[in-house]
């Protein structure tokens, strides 16, 4: 029997609420541009928090942390696009694009979990951080794989413009999977707290911790989020059954392997590990979808970014973390 209670925290009810709100059509909007300064914040804020518990670690510790994250990367989205073209039957150009989202991580969905193991006073392993921020690029550089060679069974190289031949090239998407806003926030900001002294961190933390207003802040992330993810109710008719589906099992597959990794290759404690499951189980809807409307603009925006925000982040919000954590202790006896 499941315990859902870890649920009851502000964080996931406003996320409930922001949903409720959009289903009745409330009025409620968010401000132009709020939600971007507020995954700024958090960005920055998990950032700080990973650099300063890192500097407490002997780095050699979080090397197999580093090749994990590398590894799940690149496995995740070339599990998700064989079950969309074998099984789903679903177009490879479109199975590209929402492979690379599967094999890329979701913030949100990874600090409402550390709030959920916060809440049940769980301790995790800070190069879970560093985990966050690695798994972006490498799924990205798998969906433009696939995507090339998509095109080329297809029979579809040389069909895009001049445009679109220059900053669709590897080397360009590569340099933009490295250089992408979130990455940059997540490496610097562990880099700072790292190398920045007590004393000077000590003067911003109240202002990033977890006992300061992060966890408000938090809060009207998922509010907005959960507005965002009923607007995407309606498309539920285009995406199909069988993608609906798929956005609920792939994370568990997902998760599965992120149980493994965690707890048997890594000795992670339940804590750790189930935060390796959630990176291994979520989706991005932040650096990949951008990534994907350029470098396959033949795939549909409207199917990964309803899988991504309508499905895969309520189902991991509202079922899944308590679900994963909840398999990691059951792999500790």
């Amino acid at each position: 029997m499941f315990d859902f209670s870890g649920l009851l925290i502000p964080a996931v009810l406003f996320f409930m609420l922001g949903f409720l709100a959009s289903v009745i059509r409330s009025d409620l909007k968010f401000p132009e541009g709020m939600s971007k300064g507020l995954t700024i914040y958090l960005l920055v804020g998990i950032g700080l928090f990973g650099g300063i518990e890192l500097a407490k670690v002997d780095l050699s510790e979080a090397i197999g942390s580093v090749v994990a994250a590398i590894a799940l990367g690149f496995i995740t989205p070339l599990i998700a696009y064989g079950i969309l073209t074998m099984v789903g039957k679903v177009g490879r150009m479109d199975a590209s694009a929402i492979a690379a989202h599967y094999g890329s991580v979701s913030a949100a969905t990874f600090l409402t979990a550390v709030a959920f193991l916060e809440a049940r006073h769980v301790n995790f392993e800070s190069h879970t951080v560093i985990m966050l921020a690695i798994m972006e690029s490498p799924a990205i550089i798998v969906g433009l794989f696939l995507a090339s060679m998509s095109r080329r069974m297809l029979g579809l190289n040389g069909q895009s413009d001049d445009k679109h031949n220059s900053e669709g090239t590897f080397g360009h998407l590569l340099r933009d999977a490295f250089t992408n806003g979130g990455v940059v926030l997540l490496f610097g900001s562990m880099l700072i707290g790292m190398i920045a002294t007590s004393n000077s961190l000590d003067k911003i933390m109240p202002f990033f911790s977890k006992q300061g207003i992060f966890m408000g802040v938090l809060s009207l992330f998922l509010l907005e989020m959960g507005m965002e993810a009923a607007k995407r109710i309606h498309e539920f008719r285009k995406i199909g059954f069988f993608l609906v589906g798929f956005g609920m099992v792939m994370p568990l597959v997902g998760a599965v392997i992120g149980l493994i990794t965690g707890h048997y290759f890594l000795g992670l404690s339940v804590g750790g590990t189930t935060l390796v499951a959630v990176l291994a189980a979520s989706a991005s809807y932040i650096a990949v979808p951008p990534a994907m409307r350029m470098a396959v603009p033949e795939a549909n925006p409207s199917l990964y970014l309803t899988l991504a925000i309508g499905v895969t982040f309520p189902f991991n919000v509202i079922i899944g973390i308590p679900l994963y954590y909840q398999a990691a202790t059951w792999l500790f006896g």
